[in-house]
């Protein structure tokens, strides 16, 4: 019963105070005036308008754009390094250490170059379309090898080409991997190639 009484002292309370009026009445005319020659509105569209994207996104630093290059080049180095030793291994060949480095040596310098570049210019138009077309180049070509290719040729450009491929389509906007990858898929299908080993 207590509990009743206080809130209904506290309603009859807040139905006694009048609502306050402001310090300054502006007639809405007056307060539209107002804004227009202040040019608030403005500066608002000015910054941004609903919906719209900013373009202009300042670079990286140098050391984070090595930073997103290095992410990138260590695994695709182990797989390099993983893929040209299971194509010796599939023709029964067995390098040594010192071949596999030696391999590594030549293709790693322009691995990472060409990693670093593509990673810093990855979302321009040009870029993506550049390896929209180095990815229908690298797969088909490393399918037709594996199908028709000698031994010798298969163990000397299949690893690249395969890393080169990974690299292009996880690089690629969703829409152009998943496009390459079935038209990739298609003409395999079509022209008859077998994808397994």
């Amino acid at each position: 019963m207590a509990k009743k009484r206080q809130t209904t002292q506290r309603t009859q309370a807040a139905q006694a105070t009048p609502a306050q009026k402001p310090l300054v009445e502006i007639s809405e005319d007056e307060q539209w005036r107002l804004v227009e020659q202040t040019g608030v509105l403005r500066k608002i569209s000015d910054i941004q308008k609903p919906g719209e994207t900013t373009d202009n996104v300042e670079p990286l630093p140098l050391a984070d754009e090595i930073f997103n290059a290095v992410v990138f080049i260590m695994p695709l180095t182990f797989f390099l390094i993983m893929m040209d030793i299971l194509i010796h291994q599939q023709y029964a060949q067995h390098p040594t250490a010192g071949e596999v480095a030696g391999r590594l040596l030549t293709n790693f310098p322009i691995l990472s170059i060409f990693v670093f570049y593509t990673t810093r210019h990855k979302a321009n138009p040009r870029t993506q379309l550049a390896l929209f077309i180095l990815s229908l180049g690298v797969g088909p070509r490393m399918i037709w090898l594996i199908n028709h290719g000698s031994w010798l040729v298969n163990m000397r450009q299949c690893p690249q080409f395969a890393t080169i491929w990974l690299y292009a389509v996880v690089q690629l906007d969703l829409n152009w991997a998943v496009l390459a990858l079935v038209m990739t898929g298609a003409w395999a299908w079509f022209t008859g190639m077998k994808l397994a080993l």
